[in-house]
């Protein structure tokens, strides 16, 4: 059970995932969420350097998708100015949103990584789903209400897995 929420990889920011890395795994396809994993969760566009990621992603013939379980309103306000398909409401951990989006770039579940900020939505939902999964440090050290709480859950998690030997990462 807890290997569901151990993430296959780990890194600092999404800016460290790199399009040629992607390919040389035989990646396809990203399902990102957004929210403190992109930008900050009250940040309302994408930074420049983001928006660079983004079209190295999308040169490098890697498409993206954002898996998020905020509103209509604000995963639109982001992602269409970018161009960037998306699902909103998603209700992660379940698995039903990531397939749809694996389902909708039209690639296969071992050509698609899943990129989040926390264990308990992202890579719960992306390890039950079967995908490769890549835990990212927040964004931002603040979080909305429910986020604040699944941090708590997450940051005992993650020490039980370090004391058990299962983390090879620093946090």
């Amino acid at each position: 059970m807890l290997r569901h929420f151990l993430p296959n990889e780990h890194v600092k920011s999404v800016l460290d995932i790199k399009a040629q890395h992607l390919q040389e795994k035989g990646i396809k396809g990203v399902i990102t969420d957004l929210d403190n994993t992109l930008v900050e969760w009250d940040r309302p566009n994408a930074t420049p350097r983001l928006i660079e990621w983004f079209n190295d992603m999308e040169e490098s013939g890697i498409k993206v998708t954002i898996v998020s379980n905020n509103n209509e309103k604000r995963v639109k306000s982001f992602s269409d100015p970018l161009h960037i398909p998306f699902i909103f409401e998603a209700r992660k951990p379940l698995k039903r949103a990531f397939g749809k989006a694996q389902k909708s770039m039209e690639i296969l579940k071992e050509e698609t990584v899943v990129i989040g900020d926390q264990l308990l939505t992202d890579i719960l939902g992306g390890n039950r789903g079967g995908y490769h999964t890549i835990l990212v440090v927040p964004v931002a050290q603040t979080d909305g209400f429910f986020t604040r709480i699944n941090r708590k859950i997450e940051r005992q998690l993650l020490a039980w897995m370090k004391r058990k030997g299962m983390l090879y990462w620093e946090e």
